[in-house]
């Protein structure tokens, strides 16, 4: 591995994954190493890593029954590979930071300690998120742990896209929309504005994510105006395993017809629905793609994910009075040209026109040329964004801070 005088571990902990990438801690963050270990908890998963060097690849099972044991693994796989001292801060994706938490910052036990408070925000993410904190603590003794938030990005959405049509005493409790995946939005504000223009990053924007969690954004000026998740990350549109909004009615139906407790509820909005519960045998959109033809139920639960995402892009629309941008990323939407195409099918009203030979080709632009928004299929590297999260003004001073 090549030497570097210090190097910036950025942690990505998901609800059934934790992904990792090594940078140097210079202006450049050359990525040193990085990988994933994926499907934790299930008998197929897999620890997938890419180093510098061929020695450093590997693809082998994770038999890891939890986060915690993964962690583990994650933590003696590293320590055979970075020399000790090289590591001198380490970034966390913290999924919700609740009223009070947006800004990068420290970790310390009392953040710690209300982290856990808010944990009914996020009871698939902040606990899992707080152990691998923990965990990397004792693994690196003494190098500064910064959290980095998910909510980071949406935090001054305009009022009426932040309040939560709820009695007001709520609010004092925190509760409002607070939306998500703001590390993968900034990064591609960024890489928007690289690989297109500044002008065009600073106009109106739609960044769509989808992957096994999926979501809308309008930006507007480089800032978000609103988004299709809210209170909760299970929020807006169905997802892989996630029913996105539903009826509030539901669960006191829910309740009286079967008894269903509230924690019963959480598990079937968060773990049984969705692209899985639709469909009935997967929440794998490639899965369900090549199943369509011959199974109905997988063909409504793919349709009826287009349907939605392509009603918060007309949402987002709406909010900004058009957009001059349309960005796909995350897993589906920067490998599936077909759900592409099925969603912008219907968006031509927005000035929406795909180029089908450059969408079949996962080209960085799949618009056609004559056409007033810009459709661009872009790659999300939060790990890389958590890296300049830490390092990024007001520069390293951050690591200064009182740490765990």
């Amino acid at each position: 591995m090549k030497p570097v005088p210090g190097s910036i571990l950025a942690i990505n902990g998901g609800a059934s994954n934790i992904k990792f990438g090594l940078f140097e801690a210079t202006p450049s963050l050359k990525r040193i190493l990085s990988g994933s270990i994926d499907g934790v908890g299930l008998p197929d998963g897999t620890f997938r890593t890419t180093g510098s060097d061929v020695a450093d690849r590997s693809s082998c099972p994770s038999t890891a029954p939890d986060h915690r044991a993964a962690a583990h693994a994650l933590l003696d796989w590293l320590r055979k590979r970075v020399r000790r001292g090289e590591v001198v801060a380490i970034g966390h994706l913290v999924m919700h930071g609740g009223p009070h938490y947006w800004k990068p910052e420290s970790v310390t036990p009392e953040m710690l300690k209300e982290l856990r408070e808010l944990s009914p925000f996020a009871p698939e993410h902040i606990p899992e998120e707080i152990m691998l904190a923990e965990a990397f603590h004792r693994g690196f003794p003494g190098v500064p742990q910064i959290a980095c938030f998910d909510t980071a990005f949406h935090h001054d959405m305009p009022r009426m896209a932040q309040l939560a049509p709820i009695p007001r005493r709520y609010e004092t409790m925190g509760v409002r929309r607070y939306g998500f995946h703001g590390i993968s939005c900034a990064y591609l504000m960024e890489e928007l504005s690289r690989v297109a223009s500044p002008a065009e990053a600073q106009g109106k924007v739609i960044l769509v994510h989808l992957g096994s969690a999926a979501s809308v954004t309008a930006v507007l000026a480089g800032q978000s105006v609103d988004t299709s998740m809210g209170i909760t990350p299970a929020s807006g549109i169905p997802m892989g395993t996630c029913s996105g909004d539903l009826d509030p009615g539901l669960s006191w139906y829910l309740a009286r017809t079967e008894g269903k407790t509230a924690r019963q509820f959480n598990q079937m909005i968060n773990h049984e629905s969705g692209l899985l519960g639709v469909s009935g045998t997967s929440s794998d959109m490639a899965a369900l793609l090549a199943a369509q033809a011959q199974d109905a139920n997988a063909a409504e639960a793919v349709e009826l994910f287009c349907y939605h995402v392509r009603k918060w892009i007309g949402a987002m629309c709406a909010t900004m009075d058009g957009t001059g941008s349309l960005v796909f990323s995350g897993g589906i939407g920067e490998n599936s040209p077909e759900i592409r195409a099925r969603i912008c099918k219907g968006l031509e009203f927005a000035g929406v026109r795909i180029d089908p030979e450059r969408n079949d080709r996962n080209t960085p632009l799949i618009s056609q040329d004559a056409t007033s928004v810009a459709v661009r299929v872009l790659h999300a590297d939060e790990e890389w964004m958590i890296a300049r999260t830490v390092l990024r003004d007001p520069g390293m001073e951050i690591l200064k801070g009182d740490f765990l």
